[in-house]
């Protein structure tokens, strides 16, 4: 079945794949969007309500823009670490409008993590705001990341703008290209860092191009109309909280609507309700919560909510349909794609599946010893990363070898192209010489327990080559209603965990996906512990 056959069958208008739209800088962009809908058009309602139009967000831009590039050169990395709100993409409109490279940092992955992503990416200095930091509390995070980095708070610039920075925003809103940098299209225009959910992260670099091309790809794959309203709860250090919660309503002409933090379900579905947002993006982790914390009629204004980042439970999925008869789409995507991959899309919805690719990507899949009818997914397209920057090879872009990138993820793609995430390449154990999948193990936990969160990791075992430990938050978890479970749903007894450990919580990064480096570090803890003992 093609694209345009699915428009048909849904009733929805898609727009046509225009890599033309994506040969443009980030900042052009925008003010390409403001000519296009118009200057007064309201772009963004801010967490507290605030309302920017685009004639404010090139106006601000270009005013901090200029303030801002004050001992910095072209093509420089300006570390950026503030929540989702007008201010952070003021910030990053700001950086780019000059040619300097925001590096968006995640301010959840503690002093260590900081510290590190500084180095990856040659950071000389950090912008970020004193009351976020105090509202965080995170004044011993940046006085350790001030060891390193010259920390710049936005309350200080706005105060010392000077005439110069406000002549430049008065003429360059008119005529931006005699105040503005214009890199080429292809060079750097932000630097993001992977979650690192089983490792150290790395930092990947994305073109303008890169970010463009998948605004213009998911705005063939799903129709998205003037009248739309984008309710953005994501970190914009998240690729997907950025491009498509941040970037994308912008290019496309709809309000968006930010929240700081996803970690309030109450409010979120309340300003949910006040903004009458049609659209939502989330993670599995945050929309159950969402489900659950609101009243029946309180979504109803919802016809898009979109989930990915991390796999879509049917638990979830079922409680949307019952509570507010909506049905999710679960996509698939990784930073260094900018972030958008594959998703499903109304009138081709398919359970189970992360949908289809988006226009414009090339696929193919190398197999993976022990996992039959699958592969290693490797893609190819405009937009994928120029490449890593890695922490012994500081500032240095390595790129993907002849383009391709290794997603690491073992998939499957059906007759019709719809695609089946197995699992991560390293989120497999080898049992007694069969190949478990640790998401298997987790979805049978989530079947059974749907009111609980788990992770499954494996350890090693002198006999059988690794066990499978399943870390969970339910405390009466027992491996007999497991065995169960699995015989009566035809699932085989070496996708039971051999030891169960329960805990009063599972780490999660700022993202949402579990954090599998914490999850081995606790199982560690208890087994030393039970040796000492």
């Amino acid at each position: 079945m093609t694209l345009a056959t699915v428009a048909a069958a849904s009733g929805e208008e898609i727009v046509p794949f225009d890599t033309s739209r994506a040969e443009k800088t980030i900042f052009q962009a925008l003010v390409d969007s403001r000519a296009q809908y118009g200057g007064k058009k309201v772009a963004v309602v801010d967490g507290d309500e605030r309302v920017l139009s685009y004639d404010d967000l090139v106006r601000s831009s270009l005013a901090l823009g200029h303030a801002l590039k004050k001992g910095t050169r072209p093509g420089e990395a300006v570390g950026l670490m503030l929540p989702t709100s007008a201010g952070a993409v003021i910030s990053f409109f700001a950086i780019c409008a000059y040619g300097r490279v925001p590096a968006m940092l995640n301010f959840t992955s503690g002093a260590a993590g900081l510290k590190s992503a500084a180095r990856t990416a040659r950071l000389k200095r950090v912008v970020t705001a004193r009351r976020f930091i105090d509202l965080a509390k995170l004044d011993d995070l940046i006085a350790e990341l001030a060891q390193v980095v010259e920390i710049v708070y936005l309350e200080d610039v706005r105060e010392r703008i000077s005439l110069r920075d406000k002549l430049a925003a008065a003429v360059g809103q008119y005529v931006p290209w005699t105040v503005t940098t214009k890199p080429p299209h292809g060079t750097p225009a932000v630097i993001l860092f992977t979650s690192g959910t089983e490792g150290e992260p790395k930092g990947v670099a994305l073109s303008h191009m890169n970010l463009l091309s998948n605004v213009e790809q998911v705005r063939s794959h799903i129709a998205i109309y003037p009248t739309d309203v984008l309710f953005n709860p994501l970190p914009t250090f998240h690729c997907f909280g950025l491009t498509v919660g941040a970037l994308m309503p912008l290019f496309l002409g709809i309000k968006a609507v930010f929240h700081p933090t996803p970690l309030q379900p109450h409010e979120i579905v309340r300003r949910i309700k006040a903004s009458g947002a049609t659209i939502l993006l989330s993670t599995d982790t945050f929309i159950s919560q969402y489900a659950r914390a609101g009243e029946q009629g309180d979504l109803s204004s919802l016809r898009l909510a979109v989930c990915g980042a991390e796999r879509l439970r049917d638990e979830t999925r079922a409680l949307f349909r019952r509570k507010y008869a909506i049905e999710l789409l679960e996509g698939y995507g990784v930073t260094e794609a900018s972030p958008v991959v594959a998703a499903n899309q109304p009138g081709a919805n398919r359970h189970g599946t992360v949908g289809r690719l988006m226009h414009g990507i090339h696929a193919k899949l190398e197999p993976v010893e022990g996992i039959p009818n699958s592969g290693r997914l490797l893609i190819k397209g405009p937009n994928i990363m120029l490449g890593y920057i890695l922490m012994d090879r500081p500032g240095v872009i390595v790129p993907p070898q002849d383009g391709w990138h290794d997603t690491g993820d073992v998939v499957s793609i059906d007759e019709e192209g719809f695609i089946s995430i197995k699992g991560r390449v390293k989120r497999f154990a080898k049992v007694g010489g069969e190949i478990v999948s640790l998401a298997v193990v987790e979805n049978v936990a989530s079947a059974l327990w749907p009111d609980h969160c788990h992770a499954a990791i494996a350890t090693p075992d002198p006999r059988k080559g690794e066990q499978v430990v399943l870390v969970t938050t339910n405390a009466d978890a027992s491996r007999h209603d497991l065995v169960g479970w699995a015989h009566n749903h035809g699932v085989p007894d070496i996708a039971v965990p051999r030891r169960i450990i329960s805990v009063d919580h599972i780490p999660v990064l700022g993202t949402g996906k579990t954090d599998y480096v914490k999850v081995e570090g606790m199982v560690r803890e208890r087994e030393d512990a039970q040796t000492a003992a």
